[in-house]
Formats: C-alpha cells, sequence, structure tokens
C-alpha cells in the first residue's frame, strides 16, 4: 500500500434534465440522478446509492485485507447495506447504516475467528469511519461441507 495520505479526485458535470455523469480517470463514468425517493428517475445510481454502495464494497474490501493479513481462508462474502436518510435537526441526514454480511468458509474453519475478523474490517473501514450516521453489522456465517470420502 502506498503511504498516507491518499487522493481521489471525482467530477460531476449535470444537465438540466437532472442526469449527471461521474467520472475520474482510468474509470468507466456512472450516470447518476436524484433517487425517486426525491422525484429522479428510476434505474440510475444516485449519491444516497452510491454512498450506501460503498459502505457495502468497503467493509468487503477491508475484510480482504484484515482476513489476508491474519492467514484467515475464505470463500465468499456478502454483504447488504441498508441506509436510512432522514431529517435531523432540519437538515437530510443519514441516520443509519445497517449491514448484514454472510460469508462462506471452507470446512473446519474457525467461525469465532471469521466473526472477530469482519468485526475489525467493519471497525477499519474508512468509508465508515467517515459516516456520522450510526452503524450496525450482523453477521451470517456459512460453512462449506467437508468433502466425502468415496
Amino acid at each position: 500500500m502506498k503511504p498516507y495520505p491518499h487522493r481521489y479526485i471525482v467530477s460531476a458535470s449535470g444537465r438540466t434534465d437532472g442526469e449527471v455523469t461521474v467520472t475520474s480517470a482510468s474509470l468507466p463514468p456512472i450516470a447518476s440522478a436524484s433517487p425517486p425517493e426525491s422525484d429522479g428517475p428510476v434505474g440510475l445510481w444516485s449519491p444516497e446509492t452510491l454512498l450506501t454502495a460503498a459502505v457495502a464494497n468497503c467493509i468487503i474490501l477491508t475484510f480482504h485485507a484484515v482476513a489476508r493479513a491474519a492467514h484467515f481462508e475464505w470463500l465468499a462474502l456478502e454483504c447488504r447495506t441498508e441506509a436510512v436518510l432522514d431529517r435531523i435537526e432540519g437538515a437530510a441526514e443519514f441516520a443509519s447504516f445497517a449491514t448484514v454480511a454472510r460469508l462462506a468458509l471452507p470446512a473446519g474453519a474457525s467461525e469465532e475467528k471469521a466473526r472477530k475478523l469482519l468485526e475489525k474490517a467493519e471497525r477499519d473501514c474508512p468509508v465508515t469511519n467517515s459516516l456520522r450516521g450510526t452503524r450496525t453489522l450482523q453477521i451470517e456465517v456459512i460453512h462449506a461441507r467437508a468433502a466425502h470420502s468415496a
């Protein structure tokens, strides 16, 4: 990993129809708009869905690094994050982020260690650490069945 600080540069350009194109060097553009809850169109990412996606994505990528450092083997991780946008003290603000993490482990892997590493990943994720809303993490562990010998 490169030393801190890391810098990320993103540009956004909007049109009168409400669509915004988000770009960053060497990345495909993302079309976005206000979410349907704010009278935006269905079918486009919004800043709200992008932020929620960043939470789920960051937890998985941080878990990848944490597990690698701990020499912990795992098979797959799926995170589903629900963010709640509310009016707090007169301003729209994300009040909470609830993530359900479903982790698949190989046969014989320690569920206790998996849970501890997932909790560490959520705590160490730079995206979640940058949010004011409350955060919760629910962990579901799935063990792969041991191969039966014939």
